[in-house]
């Protein structure tokens, strides 16, 4: 076992540590961490390009057995390990405060499951806080997902409408941006070309960007899925429905035709991010909890 430890690319984007950190995390498994957010977070618009090459790899004969890296924007990390070389979770939480902090500030998420990591982040000067990272779970052998759409609306995909004003602008009015006196959408030059790069990269599946149709052809309600074989498991995210159409189960029915598409892939489990009771009305059940933890 020889372990050393580099930096992760300045460069932002797909490159070949992109991929490596990919395969570590389809290896790790689940965890407060997945690998569906690394991809997310890899094209986001919202990422911090400058600071990327802050995260830490630790590898042993080229392959990555312990990451330390953040979500888009620094001052919140993750500390993750391969099982077997969970003994290298001090030296990465060490190095993500030292470097992955913001503005003086920094937390940590703590599976609370795993006791071990907290007591040494006990012993390095931290504490629980009240914030939490919540996970939701649907089993496709003990949940159905079937649904009803009102009249004259119907399901497209990515695949079907690749339509990046249209999935945009359901997603700037679905999460409340309208509603919070940030404006009507504007759709951007600069906004089509980060929302292409999300969309056409490697391990995106167009077919399960699943949205809703009003009968004015506008995208109405929205969820996007993700699912890797090797992983095993898929996961929702993001959901949002414009707030004039709420209430008619077109929120519903997106989660369940993406979670239906993804058992016809294999899944057996779908994994979400979330408390809400929304998630929970549709039959996911709740999972897993993690913690924020902070220096005293």
């Amino acid at each position: 076992m020889s372990i050393q430890f580099r930096n992760y690319t300045k460069q932002a984007g797909i490159t070949e540590d992109y991929h490596k950190v990919r395969d570590f995390f389809i290896r790790l498994g689940y965890a407060e961490s997945t690998y569906t957010r690394w991809d997310w977070m890899t094209t986001h618009g919202y990422l911090d390009r400058s600071a990327v090459g802050k995260t830490g790899l630790w590898e042993d004969e080229g392959k990555i057995v312990g990451v330390a890296t953040f979500d888009c924007q620094l001052g919140k990390a993750f500390c993750l390990a391969l099982p077997e070389y969970a003994f290298l979770k001090r030296e990465i939480l060490l190095y993500a405060k030292d470097n992955l902090s913001k503005d003086g500030k920094f937390g940590v998420v703590i599976a609370d499951t795993d006791l071990k990591f907290q007591d040494i982040a006990v012993d390095l000067g931290f504490k629980a806080t009240e914030e939490k990272e919540n996970d939701a779970i649907f089993y496709l052998d003990k949940t159905s997902t079937k649904y009803n759409l009102p009249d004259e609306f119907h399901i497209t995909t990515m695949k079907e409408t690749f339509d990046l004003y249209q999935y945009l602008r359901v997603l700037w009015k679905g999460f409340n941006h309208e509603l919070n006196g940030e404006g009507e959408f504007q759709f951007t030059k600069e906004k089509e070309i980060l929302s292409n790069a999300e969309m056409l990269r490697p391990n995106v599946d167009l077919n399960l960007k699943v949205a809703a149709v009003a009968p004015d052809g506008n995208f109405v309600a929205y969820c996007g899925m993700w699912y890797d074989k090797q992983a095993g498991y898929a996961v929702i995210e993001p959901v949002a429905t414009d707030p004039k159409y709420r209430k008619m189960g077109l929120g519903r029915a997106v989660v369940l035709e993406g979670i239906r598409r993804v058992g016809e892939l294999g899944a057996k489990t779908a994994l979400v991010g979330s408390m809400q009771q929304f998630y929970y009305s549709i039959g996911l059940r709740p999972y897993k909890t993690a913690t924020i933890w902070r220096e005293k």
